[in-house]
């Protein structure tokens, strides 16, 4: 007779596993991987007696995944963003916990039959959400790699949200003029530094949505041109960046004479994070 294995003694030994692994937050994986495979929750996870051997099977095979630094995201499928759930997978970028300040940057903006316009919108995580608070905000997206588009197309449908395939530079010129709210989490990561991005990023997320040139601004750059000649006088446009451009990011929309308003902004953890901006009269 087989000894019994508890989920708690299963999720202790994987935890362990990927921490040596070097995977940044052991326990909440190892949790996830088998509340994934239980079809069930982290918080109902004590109350499972005993694990199947096919399941035991089945979360080892994910364990080893994620110890190789596969996304958590890619292996279940899904993440969540504020408060909404979305499909991810290969081919698109995973939205992080910090992007969801930024969206709620937009969400304060928004409102009934304002018109909002998310760059770069990658698995459509921000329009979602904007949409999904505001349910009266007219919403825009755009996306560029064909494959996350997909995966956007997916994750918005049956919203409403407006969204098109195509490059920001040249996306909406139907809408010059007439935006209320721009936003945008465009790549940002400098191409020097790819060494010290994480596995995860670097090795399974779309390059498209990462790397923006030797400075890492080439794209906020374009996104200012873009949310100049789309926003209305007054409007407002807010970008992540990475901590390391709380400046630098800011000087790219002060330094044209375009803007007014324009402010840095920390996240949860006191890192620089999204800079915003207010299109002057």
């Amino acid at each position: 007779m087989s000894a019994i294995v508890t989920a708690r003694a299963l999720v202790r030994d994987a935890a362990a596993r990927l921490a040596a692994a070097g995977v940044a937050s052991p326990e909440h994986d190892a949790a996830e991987l088998l509340a994934h495979v239980l079809a069930t929750t982290r918080g109902q996870l004590p109350l499972v007696d005993a694990v199947a051997p096919a399941d035991e099977a089945a979360y080892g095979a994910l364990v080893a995944r994620r110890s190789a630094r596969e996304p958590l995201q890619h292996l279940t499928g899904t993440t969540s963003f504020r408060h909404v759930d979305l499909v991810v997978g290969p081919g698109v970028f995973c939205p992080r916990p910090e992007t969801e300040l930024l969206a709620g940057w937009a969400i304060e903006h928004a409102g009934p039959g304002v018109v909002v316009v998310d760059l770069c919108t990658g698995s459509g995580a921000i329009a979602r959400s904007v949409l999904d608070e505001v349910p009266g905000a007219e919403v825009h997206a755009v996306e560029l790699d064909p494959s996350a588009h997909g995966w956007a197309e997916r994750n918005l449908e049956g919203t409403g949200v407006d969204l098109r395939l195509g490059d920001m530079a040249d996306a909406f010129g139907d809408l010059d003029g007439g935006v209320d709210v721009v936003v945008c989490n465009p790549p940002y990561v400098p191409l020097e530094a790819y060494d010290g991005v994480a596995p995860e990023a670097r090795d399974h997320d779309p390059a498209l949505a990462l790397w923006s040139g030797d400075d890492g601004l080439d794209a906020m750059r374009v996104l200012e041109r873009v949310a100049a000649r789309l926003l209305r006088p007054g409007g407002v446009v807010g970008a992540e960046h990475a901590d390391v451009q709380g400046s630098s990011a800011v000087s790219v929309f002060a330094a044209t004479g375009r803007w007014r308003d324009v402010r840095d902004h920390r996240d949860l953890a006191g890192r620089p994070r999204f800079v915003t901006a207010r299109l002057a009269p």
